[in-house]
Formats: structure tokens, sequence, C-alpha cells
């Protein structure tokens, strides 16, 4: 097998070509868990590593290191009834960094033959200048605990194993209500292998699954026509499909699709807002939580980069990223650094405990870090990004919120938004919700905008349920051109006043 591959660094790319090592795929499995099978897996040895190792360090870069994929993807699509688009994928390569000073040099290829990685690491290796004696490096293999185990890796399924669980969700949604007119629906996979080598003799390996399940649900009545979409997300192998997993989605997308029916666009104007568990964790994450990471602390671009260590917001309100919650989509054993994916406290008893670093940012800061440096895929550079990202329960039940307010509206649901990450200014769409009239939840609501900004938004946060809720959807964030599953996580929160753009 040929094709073209390229060599990347700045604005040099150099043409090169495909060399898979000899394995069977059927074969891999997540119970490979001893160093020699996973070199095995790659096709190169300790050797290799220390070769590709002391050439990226040749002109003296201060720190280098090696990012080996090798991923399995896989898609289905359900529409008119029939499951009729199909795709798959296998992408295969490794990306090589040097650290010298506050510059840093990228190259990766889509091969792992040795003199293939050493041109990759000649070329990452011209960031730094003059010349270094590298010393042997002594390999380390470290080992994590493993937060989402796989038993039956999804490569070792044929597509005909996923059919039937997009069909019965079909005709699941169909059976719910007689007003359901169209159904979409699709399911995603992937099982991602690593190996990672740093030239201070880290060496770690993961094997990271990942399925999205979805559906849209479109319903008539009289001559308006609604829709609404159910999605779970996970890092799990083939025990993810279930037919409780079918009758969750399916009873999630015809419920909301029904209840848009009912809803009104309410009058706008500034007015409490309470944010319902679970969901809304997205404003936690784009308002806040981008302006958390430490690249954008460290370039003083964020309005919290003069603020750690200091009181932002209640006393009683904790923020927390971390990479170990069980099977969450943005969890991660390690991150693409070799840091554990430990829980970090941003923010804790309401004071900035810590911004999200990668390896970089934490030398900047003089600190350890967190496990946030994290990359599309080998062919990027780890920057500072999130992981699971949620504020821990508080002591108000959910009906005491609600009760609470007068005049204001309940929000569950959201699709897109856009913040600004320096000055935390937010606007995002509400697909649905509720009024809330004298502490009771009354009339259904869609098609609100919900304006405000971040940092004012938490430091308003005036009371905090007992109900925290992950959200399983099936979030990907967006920076610097990289996507990067993700997850987040509420529990139902009084904002005292925000901006809500209705009538």
């Amino acid at each position: 097998m040929k094709r073209r591959d390229f060599l990347r660094t700045g604005g040099l790319a150099l043409a090169g070509s495909v060399i898979f090592p000899k394995m069977v795929y059927a074969d891999i499995t997540s119970q490979k868990k001893d160093l020699p099978k996973m070199l095995d897996h790659f096709g190169v040895s300790e050797s290799d590593l220390r070769k590709v190792m002391t050439v990226a360090l040749e002109k003296g870069g201060d720190y280098a290191d090696l990012f080996f994929e090798h991923t399995f993807y896989n898609n289905l699509t359900l529409q008119d009834g029939k499951v009729n688009r199909a795709g798959a994928n296998i992408d295969f390569g490794v990306g090589v960094r040097v650290v010298s000073g506050d510059q840093t040099g990228y190259a990766f290829v889509e091969n792992v033959d040795l003199e293939e990685m050493i041109r990759a690491a000649r070329t990452a290796s011209r960031i730094a200048s003059g010349t270094a004696k590298t010393p042997p490096i002594n390999i380390e293999e470290k080992t994590f605990k493993n937060f989402y185990p796989i038993i039956n890796s999804w490569e070792n399924e044929s597509v005909q194993t996923r059919i039937p669980y997009l069909q019965k969700l079909n005709e699941r949604i169909f059976a719910l209500d007689p007003r359901v007119i169209k159904v979409n629906a699709s399911m995603n996979d992937s099982t991602s292998y690593i190996l990672y080598f740093n030239s201070e003799g880290l060496l770690c390996h993961d094997a990271r699954p990942m399925a999205v399940l979805s559906a849209m649900c479109i319903m008539q009545q009289g001559d308006k026509i609604e829709n609404a979409s159910s999605s779970r997300a996970a890092r799990k192998d083939v025990s993810f499909l279930t037919d409780a997993l079918i009758e969750e989605i399916a009873q999630e997308a015809v419920k909301d699709a029904a209840l848009m029916f009912e809803a009104i666009k309410p009058k706008g104007g500034e007015m409490p807002v309470v944010m319902g568990a679970g969901g809304s964790g997205i404003l936690l994450h784009e308002a806040i939580g981008h302006a958390f990471e430490a690249d954008f602390n460290r370039k003083n671009i964020s309005i919290f980069s003069d603020k750690l260590g200091k009181k932002i917001c209640d006393e009683h309100i904790n923020v927390v990223d971390s990479g170990t919650i069980e099977f969450a989509r943005g969890a991660v054993n390690f991150d693409d650094e070799g840091v554990a994916g430990q829980k970090t406290y941003i923010v804790k008893d309401g004071v900035l405990n810590s911004y999200l670093h990668d390896r970089i940012s934490a030398k900047f800061y003089g600190v350890a870090p967190t496990g946030n440096g994290r990359r599309q895929s080998f062919r990027f550079m780890p920057i500072p990004r999130m992981r699971v990202t949620y504020m821990e329960s508080g002591n108000y039940s959910e009906e005491e919120i609600i009760s609470s307010v007068k005049q204001g509206v309940f929000v569950n649901k959201f699709t897109n938004g856009q913040v600004q990450i320096g000055a935390g200014d937010f606007t995002f769409f509400v697909k649905s919700g509720y009024l809330i009239e004298n502490g009771k939840l009354t009339q259904p609501i869609k098609d609100i905008n919900i304006i405000g900004n971040g940092p004012k938004a938490l430091a308003d946060i005036t009371m905090v349920g007992n109900n925290l809720k992950i959200d399983q959807g099936a979030g990907t964030c967006g920076k610097d051109g990289q996507g990067m599953p993700v997850s987040l996580g509420m529990p139902s929160a009084l904002i005292k006043s925000l901006t809500v753009g209705g009538e």
C-alpha cells in the first residue's frame, strides 16, 4: 500500500510513503498491556526510540517527545428507515516535538520507518540552535489507572453487529408517537492505540475506545413541524450498545420534540436564570472553562490572567476539570504528554485555585502539569485543553432554587453559542426550557438566547443544587483548529441576572 503523506513543520513539506508494520489487526485487543507487545504493535523497538530521540535533541533542544497513534474509525448512518451509509478509516503515524526555550518545533510522518522518523525528528529539531551531546536515555515504563477498560474492541466486531441497534432505535422512535414523520440516526465508534515516549525516558501506552449513538426525531402536528435530537457518548467498547441505551435516546428525542409544539418564545429582558443540571455545563465549559486554560493566561488573553489565588465567586462554588470520570467521553488515563489524567480543582471554595496546564505552561508557572496537554491526533502539537469540566454539587434542591425565583426562566437544552475568551462575553442559543412564574415552572419555552459575561455569571451564581449530573452527550470542543472529545456537567444553579433574548 502506497500513498502520499507529508512531514510538516512551519512551511516545510517533505514527501514520504506509508509503511504499516506487519500485524493482524483483528488480533489487537485491549489486553496488550505489557510494553513488548505495544512496541510490536507499532513495529518499533526501544533502540528505535533512542535513535529518534537522540536526533531530536541533536541541536540542543530542552525537551522532546514522540507520540505514536493508531486509530480505527467506523460510522453508520440511518435515513428513511434504512442504514444507507457506512464508512471506515485507519489513521496511523507519529509526531515528533522538540521544545527549545519558548520555541517549539513539530513534525509528523504517517509511518514508522526508522529513516522517516529520524527525518521528522531532524526537522523538528531545527527550532533549536547549537549542538548537544544527548546522554543515554534510561527508558522507564509507567502504568496508569484505567478508567475505560476494553473487553471487546470495536475493530473486532463486524459492521453487521451495529446495524440492528440503529434499526431498533428508528423503530422505537416511530412507535412512541404517531406524529413522528422522520428519523435520522447515526453510530460512530473508534479505538485509538497510543504509545508515548519523551526525553525524560517516560514510556507509556494506552487503548482509548470511543462510541457515539445519536438520533434526530422529526414530528408533525397539523402544519407545524418540530424536531429534537438526543445522543449518548462514552469511552466504551462494544458493551456501549444496549437495549436500555436505545430506549433512553428514543424517549428523550420524542419527549423533547413533542414539547416543542407547546413551547413559546417568551419576552426578553434582564432576569434570573436557573440552569438545569447536566447540559447546562456547556456554559461552564465555553464561557468560563476556556478562560482557565493556561495558554490563554500565560499570554494574558484571559480575563483570569491576574486572578490566580483570588476569590472570584461564592465560597460554596467548586469547579473541577478531571480526566478520572469512568467511561466519560472526556476521560483520559494519561494526557497526550504522558501526565496522569488527574482531578484538578480550578475553583476551590470560590477561589481561583489552578489553571489547566500542559507541560509548557506548567514550566512557565513553576507548577506540576495537570494532565491537560491534549491533541487531536499525531498531526498536532498538544495544548492545554479541558477534559471533563463540571461544578460540584451544592446544598439546595432544584425545587428550592426554582421556588426562590418570582419571574425568570429555567433552561436545560442548548445548541450553539459564541464566546470571547478575552472579555468572557457570551451568547448561547437555548433550544428549550420553561418560564418560572411565582416559583413554579409553567410554560415551555424555545428559541431564545442568553447573553452575559462568563466571569460575571460565575460571580452571580447565588444558589447551587445538590444534583450534579455529568452530561453524556457527544461534546466536541474546538480550539486552534483541533477538535477534542470532552464532557461537561453541572448541578442546577441560579444566576441572579442574565439577558434573555426573546420577543
